[in-house]
């Protein structure tokens, strides 16, 4: 950080990656002091209150998303990469979690920025997530010496196209656990205070997610932003079963302290089968076009795609016997394509058992990413008075 006038100028880049957004901020440009840092990170996204009107925040899940970077600690990567969900609501960032979407950003900000030495036709950047201590590749393309920006692929969510950055999970099963089924059961049931029960599978690959189906919950599969972020019914009932879910594997322990906006995992996501349904854009997406239909809940509200996790997670459940996600598809699916709010999206993903113990060992989807703004972000001195 730089002091300018009676403003810390800290070096900054907004980048998207995939249908999220984010800034990108290097350890080295920060307090190592981990407090001093976030509060300096809040002060500016603009956190909390307010839609971070004060901040560079986009005032909702999908844009309050944070990368540190740094040079890699491991002999096997080319950078580090913590990833933080800023809270809109409280003074938190949670680092308890991964995404994808950022992680297809900060691959390209690496080839961008000179942590790889760009090769043709693609540029492969191992990231080193320390949020799961696991690898992350992404394929950068590249030509004549120069990256690739301009090509026809497209993603739901996300206008026009660009050139198609495949984003590799190695090793994704059991990132937080240990285990791809952290129960050890393809499904489990929850029992809420009320004395509802739902059955769910629990599934620990790229991030943890609790799937329930849509039907069980009294929703169709198919709803989109405006229809699910206005029931709160459904809202709540979702939130009880994703705190149930966490308590049952144990990376939830007090139940009162937990809210959407302070404790991200585990993720929550409605499953369905194939259906013919309007996109958020009013564009129909075919059931025949889909292998499965999801819902995916992010802090609080409807994901208006599908997080990258999200969907390695549910690829990797469609293809182990028994779950919730493999009874909806009713065959595994080495190639499935997901139908989400914003449209369909396409993952690879290989599943095998190793004895009694399911392995994910590839999990990749293609994204798109861009660079959007660079320079400095401003903090008031006063935040570290």
């Amino acid at each position: 950080m730089y002091v300018y006038g009676q403003n810390y100028r800290v070096p900054s880049t907004l980048m998207r990656g995939g249908t999220s957004k984010g800034l990108i901020l290097r350890t080295v440009d920060l307090p190592k002091d981990p407090d001093l840092r976030d509060q300096v990170i809040l002060r500016i996204f603009g956190s909390p209150g307010n839609n971070q009107i004060d901040g560079v925040g986009g005032g909702t899940p999908l844009t309050s998303k944070l990368a540190l970077v740094g040079p890699s600690t491991q002999a096997d990567a080319h950078i580090n990469y913590t990833f933080g969900q800023v809270s809109l609501e409280k003074k938190v960032i949670d680092y308890k979690v991964t995404c994808g979407n950022m992680a297809t950003a900060v691959g390209l900000y690496a080839a961008e920025e000179g942590y790889v030495e760009l090769q043709e036709p693609i540029t492969p950047v191992r990231i080193y997530n320390t949020n799961i201590n696991k690898i992350i590749e992404v394929e950068i393309p590249v030509l004549d010496g120069q990256i690739q920006y301009e090509g026809d692929f497209s993603i739901a969510g996300v206008s026009g196209t660009a050139s198609r950055i495949m984003v590799n999970f190695l090793d994704s099963g059991g990132t937080f656990t240990g285990n791809i089924l952290p129960t050890g059961n393809p499904v489990d049931t929850v029992k809420l205070d009320d004395g509802r029960e739902f059955a769910v599978s629990i599934i620990d690959a790229a991030n943890i997610l609790v799937f329930v189906k849509a039907e069980d919950v009294g929703a169709t599969g198919t709803e989109l932003s405006s229809s699910v972020n206005g029931n709160k019914a459904l809202q709540d009932t979702l939130e009880k079963i994703r705190v149930k879910a966490g308590v049952l594997i144990g990376i939830i322990t007090d139940e009162s302290q937990v809210t959407p906006t302070t404790h991200a995992l585990p993720k929550i996501a409605m499953i369905a089968p194939p259906q013919d349904y309007e996109n958020e854009n009013g564009i129909k997406v075919e059931k025949a076009d889909t292998d499965i239909t999801c819902r995916y809940i992010s802090m609080g509200t409807l994901h208006r795609a599908l997080a990258v996790s999200g969907a390695i997670a549910l690829g990797a459940a469609s293809n182990i016997d028994g779950t919730l996600p493999n009874q909806v598809v009713a065959m595994k699916k080495s190639q499935l394509r997901i139908g989400h709010p914003s449209g369909t999206l396409y993952v690879e993903v290989q599943v095998d058992k190793n004895e009694s113990e399911w392995k994910a060992n590839r999990a990749a989807i293609g994204r798109t990413a861009r660079r959007l703004m660079e320079g400095y972000t401003l903090v008031p001195t006063s935040v570290l008075s």
